[in-house]
């Protein structure tokens, strides 16, 4: 068992403490990078994706200058690449090297946040055994009751829509609606409504159900997943991103995978999702990954198979049945070798003939 906290908002030192009024207008230097001089920032909103504004970079700064109805969780983006995530809110804020300064609302939330790492700390220096595991426990449901306090606090703003992502993105389908209904303020939020019809679509791709197929336009033609999975072979298919640190990390499990079962009936397919095309080529080429891919797929087969975080790999059998999902490291490892090399199973004794 383990107390952690999802990156939604990436590493973000605060201060200041204002409170915003609504309708306000906002002054946001984001420092970025002397490289990226003249080249278009973009300011967009985390929840639904809209961009709130654009400006040019110089001298290292993107400066943004708006009027927003109510705080949000935003996100500042140059040439593909993400520079982090702020609460933005009305006022003067500068945002450098994930540190907020001029904003009362990341400074709260840098406090709640402070909070809850404190009993991760305590967590992790747990013993692993009996005792360890009782203390886990009654540490889990004061971790569980302090985030939910926080949630309850600031149901109408983006440190109580933090806090709900983080436990959200943990929940089962009927846990999460159960917490909507005390929660009714967050169904609201594109991300909420996504993440409910994911898990609605992950109840349909579960181990034992065939595999649903998508299609992606190219340049010439289109690539299916039919094209790979359901040819009489097992098919791993890695759902990834080259921004995504632990889809690196997990190529490496792949790379052994395809090594130790390299004699048998096994393909590895990458399918590069919610990437721009060419950082996915560039990945490609400097991770070495000899497997096909399919590039630009984008949001459509992660709706399709309710994949809400990625890495997501998906074990499918020769006919197309899924085998299984959403594992990683050495549980991958090993139900690709339960599939692909199974047990023997050992005759039962004969039952006695009576004489």
């Amino acid at each position: 068992m383990k107390l952690k906290f999802l990156p939604i908002l990436g590493a973000m030192m605060l201060s200041a403490c204002t409170s915003p009024a609504v309708g306000s207008e906002y002054n946001l230097t984001a420092k970025i990078n002397q490289k990226y001089n003249n080249q278009t920032a973009y300011l967009v909103n985390y929840d639904n994706g809209e961009k709130l504004d654009s400006t040019t970079v110089k001298n290292g700064s993107a400066l943004f200058i708006g009027k927003i109805d109510k705080p949000l969780i935003a996100r500042v983006i140059v040439n593909g690449k993400r520079f982090g995530n702020l609460i933005l809110e009305g006022g003067t804020l500068t945002f450098d090297s994930g540190k907020v300064t001029g904003s009362g609302l990341n400074d709260a939330l840098q406090k709640a946040l402070s909070k809850a790492d404190q009993m991760e700390q305590q967590a992790a220096k747990l013993p692993a055994d009996s005792a360890g595991t009782v203390a886990m426990q009654a540490l889990k449901k004061r971790y569980d009751a302090y985030c939910d306090s926080v949630i309850a606090t600031n149901a109408d703003n983006p440190i109580g829509y933090f806090f709900f992502l983080n436990r959200a993105y943990e929940l089962d389908l009927p846990a999460l609606k159960q917490m909507l209904e005390k929660l009714p303020s967050m169904k609201g939020y594109t991300r909420t409504t996504r993440l409910v019809a994911a898990l609605e679509q992950k109840q349909k791709t579960q181990p034992g159900c065939k595999f649903l197929d998508f299609s992606i336009p190219t340049d010439s033609t289109a690539v299916r997943l039919s094209d790979y999975v359901g040819k009489g072979r097992y098919t791993l298919v890695d759902f990834w991103a080259s921004w995504c640190g632990p889809c690196i990390r997990e190529t490496r499990v792949l790379k052994q995978i395809r090594e130790e079962f390299k004699e048998k009936p096994l393909d590895i397919l990458g399918v590069a999702v919610w990437d721009e095309p060419k950082d996915t080529e560039a990945a490609i080429k400097r991770l070495q990954l000899p497997w096909p891919q399919i590039i630009n797929a984008q949001s459509m087969p992660t709706d399709l198979y309710g994949i809400s975080g990625i890495p997501c790999i998906i074990l499918f059998g020769p006919d197309g049945t899924i085998l299984s999902r959403d594992l990683q490291g050495e549980e991958l490892i090993e139900s690709v070798r339960s599939h692909l090399e199974p047990k023997a199973e050992t005759p039962a004794a004969a039952d006695s003939i009576p004489n």
